[in-house]
């Protein structure tokens, strides 16, 4: 149409000076909104994108204080610590319910958000079965033991999930984190930060079992940390 507009002008008897003055009148409308356009097209999808990176942290933030929420309510639970090999169904399999070690707490507690961790660990070690340790000298998956391994679970949260900083510092770690431990001559310990502050240090509790059941305490710097991530 602005083409159309140029040929006219260019038929009229007009001086070079006019017709240059009527094309610019001509063109500016134009190249104003277009400019308008595309200002609103980059704002709207800055705002959309500013809306989607809120939506998504704030269901972050759900999803980890409901986790956090989930392994408190292991707290009343009466669960005695027991760390013998047992067989047991897959997917969704787990030892007696009045019996279990530290990792049981974290498969328990996600399965409160319906997320299986035997299963998804067990698929991952099946494919990727020489990226995790070899401790046990075995051949090929369990699905019985497999996921109650503390250095498996620290493989799969790397591979799958956010690894955050070790540091000593308690604003670093946040209600539904997982923080795992070594305790000393080879022994693992993971555990899960809970939405509730010790009075005296104002570190979150880590839910942690240890060796009599699930509790709450303020043990997050109480050994030396080896592992500390999100997994969603």
């Amino acid at each position: 149409m602005f083409y159309e507009s140029t040929s006219i002008i260019e038929t009229m008897n007009l001086t070079p000076k006019k017709r240059l003055y009527i094309i610019i009148s001509l063109a500016l409308p134009a190249i104003l909104i277009l400019y308008l356009s595309t200002v609103t097209k980059q704002g709207f999808v800055r705002q959309f994108s500013l809306f989607y990176t809120n939506q998504t942290r704030d269901q972050q933030t759900v999803f980890y204080k409901q986790l956090a929420a989930a392994a408190e309510k292991r707290t009343s639970s009466r669960v005695k610590y027991n760390a013998a090999y047992v067989s047991i169904d897959y997917p969704d399999g787990d030892v007696p319910p009045n019996t279990g070690v530290c990792t049981d707490l974290i498969i328990r507690s996600y399965r409160q958000l319906e997320i299986d961790l035997q299963q998804k660990i067990h698929q991952d070690i099946k494919e990727h079965f020489w990226q995790y340790p070899k401790i046990w000298r075995l051949m090929k998956p369990d699905t019985n033991i497999d996921h109650r391994r503390v250095p498996n679970l620290m493989i799969f949260f790397k591979r799958h999930g956010i690894s955050l900083p070790k540091s000593n510092k308690s604003s670093d770690y946040h209600p539904g984190d997982i923080v795992c431990w070594d305790l000393g001559a080879g022994i693992t310990h993971i555990g899960l930060v809970s939405s509730e502050k010790a009075k005296d240090t104002g570190n979150y509790k880590i839910i942690h079992n240890i060796d009599s059941g699930p509790k709450a305490e303020d043990v997050l710097f109480n050994w030396q940390i080896i592992g500390h991530f999100q997994y969603r």
